[in-house]
């Protein structure tokens, strides 16, 4: 088996998980606070938004410098600090004796991510180009799918285990992403650039610098609309739902569809973004994943919307990957973690841009709003995409074959 495959599958798994440890808190969060001797209702909804947003700000500020760091010292240094810290910080929200110390934790836990960054950087540095689309989009299964089944895994855990064993069973899942990662992922790294560089030397090195600002505006979109409706799915489930039973059942189900068909859908499109190209593929996904969110606003019953978040999925799919690709072909090697670190950034901040967007979307103009605001957003970037990327590209790729015929 190739190096770069057999790196695959494991940082799949230590992705997964860190997408879990990163997410499962959201649905646990204001019964973890209760526990932990907070009762007032305003209180706990305040200190819930604190804790869970913090983490994604500090993860957005900290992935550039660990993509930096990756660079530097390689990126298996860089996967075994992410998995173990997230353990032992994870494992340790556990122990927490009030809510104070548990927003610490989940500072802390911001401060040292960096774990799919450091994956995304090792697997786009090892694998060929013919084999970029597939590998990228296997791997940002992983990610996505670990974000969106998170919080339905913590809800479980909580529901049968205690909201205290959440912590303990997601911290002891880092700690196998980390032994695996020690026995199994190989890297023979050779760093590039001796010199530090700071952040306007990295830019001034970037051969295109409006694509990849155009790349980070999509990957921070497209994360927006994958948590816009976080906040108001179980809540639009209770009001299109003919009955109040099941409500829980349903709303996790219509929550985690969009990570299923990620899971299923983003290999392959990968796959068919090495072949047609990946500029073809993020701007009719970007099209179709707006159109989908329009019907999302009309549905009567939970099973529409939890067969139009599949098909979402399915869409979204393949706009990582495709992003990725692309952001790996016009980056130099030596930049390549540091750059990866900033499109991660770019994530987090659409995760929390998103959850709040979804919530204050909805408290002033109402649940479906968030359906109509979202597809504009996702479709206003298909027009700049098409303007900024797909158009530039194809008329490149025209001058070089215009090049090769002469």
């Amino acid at each position: 088996m190739p190096i770069w495959k057999r790196n695959l599958i494991f940082c799949w798994f230590g992705m997964f998980a860190t997408g879990i440890g990163m997410s499962q808190i959201a649905p646990v969060l204001p019964l973890y606070i209760r526990h932990l001797g907070v009762h007032n209702a305003a209180a706990i909804a305040q200190l819930s938004g604190i804790a869970f947003g913090i983490t994604f700000i500090l993860s957005a500020i900290f992935s550039p410098i660990w993509g930096a760091a990756a660079d530097r010292f390689g990126r298996k240094p860089m996967l075994l600090r992410a998995s173990l810290g997230m353990a032992l910080v994870i494992g340790c929200m556990g122990f927490a004796p009030n809510v104070y110390v548990l927003i610490g934790l989940r500072l802390l836990q911001g401060v040292i991510t960096g774990y799919s960054t450091a994956c995304t950087t090792l697997i786009a540095t090892q694998t060929d180009n013919e084999h970029a689309g597939w590998a990228l989009g296997t791997l940002s299964t992983a990610n996505i799918a670990g974000s969106l089944l998170g919080p339905m895994i913590g809800g479980f855990i909580s529901e049968f285990a205690g909201s205290q064993n959440v912590f303990f069973i997601t911290g002891a899942l880092m700690l196998v992403a980390f032994l695996t990662t020690i026995f199994f992922v190989k890297e023979e790294f050779h760093r590039e650039d001796h010199k530090v560089l700071r952040s306007g030397e990295v830019w001034a090195r970037i051969p295109e610098k409006s694509l990849t600002v155009t790349l980070f505006v999509t990957a921070f979109i497209l994360t927006v609309a994958l948590y816009s409706a976080e906040p108001i799915i179980t809540v639009y489930v209770a009001h299109i739902a003919h009955s109040t039973s099941h409500i829980a059942l349903f709303a996790g189900m219509a929550f985690s569809a969009s990570g299923l068909a990620n899971i299923l859908a983003a290999p392959r499109l990968g796959k068919l973004s090495d072949r047609i190209g990946a500029q073809k593929v993020i701007l009719a996904a970007l099209i179709l994943a707006g159109i989908l969110f329009i019907p999302m606003a009309f549905v009567n019953n939970p099973w529409q919307l939890i067969g139009l978040r599949f098909l979402f999925g399915l869409t979204a799919a393949g706009l990582m990957p495709s992003i990725n690709i692309l952001v790996k072909k016009i980056t130099p090697d030596a930049l390549t973690g540091r750059i990866f670190g900033f499109s991660m950034s770019a994530m987090y901040l659409g995760v929390f841009s998103g959850s709040v967007f979804g919530g204050q979307a909805a408290a002033w103009f109402g649940i479906r709003s968030v359906f109509y605001m979202t597809a504009a957003l996702l479709l206003i970037n298909a027009l700049w995409v098409y303007f900024r990327i797909y158009r530039k590209i194809s008329i490149n790729d025209r001058h070089r074959v215009s090049h090769k015929a002469i």
